[in-house]
């Protein structure tokens, strides 16, 4: 006899043991592990598309320091499952999502900007005057 027959011998002794139990919830499953962003670059500035669905505008952090962009937000989600007037179910999920990426010419902090619209964040990233990247030769 293998494992598996033995396993559905128990099914037949308890067919609705698990019945009363509630499922687990799916909601973890649906936070994002980072935040997909796009990243798009004119010879004076970079645009950065992200996308933070749900999010409210107070719960999303920015912070730039030179050539490094970090993006973060604070996710909530909510499930409520009723049956007439009684609320059967109530799921509640919370969490932090973030994105740092290091681009090629430093950014101009001053003139950053940022703006939430149907859960697309975009920044506008001024390059730096007279910032540069430049190769280093090995000697």
């Amino acid at each position: 006899m293998n494992a598996l027959t033995r396993f559905e011998r128990l099914n037949d002794f308890f067919p609705d043991f698990f019945r009363g139990f509630p499922r687990p919830s799916r909601l973890a499953d649906d936070l994002p592990n980072d935040i997909p962003i796009d990243v798009s670059e004119t010879d004076k500035q970079y645009e950065v598309r992200a996308e933070v669905p749900g999010v409210r505008k107070d719960d999303i952090r920015v912070t730039v320091n030179r050539n490094f962009v970090s993006i973060s937000a604070e996710v909530k989600r909510e499930k409520e499952e009723k049956q007439g007037k009684r609320v059967l179910l109530t799921e509640t999920c919370t969490g932090m999502v973030s994105r740092s990426f290091t681009l090629e010419h430093e950014v101009d902090e001053k003139d950053v900007s940022a703006k939430l619209d149907n859960g697309v964040l975009t920044l506008t990233l001024p390059k730096r005057e007279g910032s540069s990247s430049r190769t280093i030769a090995i000697k």
